[in-house]
């Protein structure tokens, strides 16, 4: 199987569910693992969207984080802020209507944010993401 690439296109930053599903597919292209969208914007008025995912270790994250920055970027959508990123046990990346959350395995465990955010939507994205 190839591997799939990500091909950068001009996304209007107002657009939330284009950036969050261009974000997915960057992550995917990367092999980021457990990824989910949640439909947020109904429950609340910081964002439109979590985009919630995990990586394997620092680096990965890290890694992660850094090729959704450049590729996001290419597409002319920029980032507010970024937490975390030293860290890298949970990197948090501001796009304003999107909130994409990356997470090592325990700290996507403790924090739990699918069932926090248990009222919101869960987007079906399997037409964007590879199988395993």
């Amino acid at each position: 199987m190839e591997d799939k690439i990500f091909v950068p296109r001009e996304i209007s930053p107002e657009d939330s569910l284009t950036v969050a599903k261009a974000a997915i597919e960057i992550l995917d292209t990367k092999k980021a693992k457990n990824i989910k969208l949640l439909h947020v914007e109904d429950h609340t008025t910081i964002t439109d969207y979590f985009v919630i995912c995990t990586g394997n270790s620092n680096t990965q994250i890290k890694g992660y984080a850094g090729e959704l920055e450049f590729q996001l970027g290419e597409c002319s959508v920029k980032p507010l802020s970024i937490e975390g990123y030293n860290e890298a046990s949970w990197v948090c990346m501001d796009y304003g209507p999107v909130i994409i959350h990356i997470f090592n395995r325990e700290a996507r465990n403790f924090y739990n944010l699918e069932k926090l955010w248990n009222e919101a939507t869960e987007v079906d994205i399997s037409d964007i993401i590879t199988e395993d």
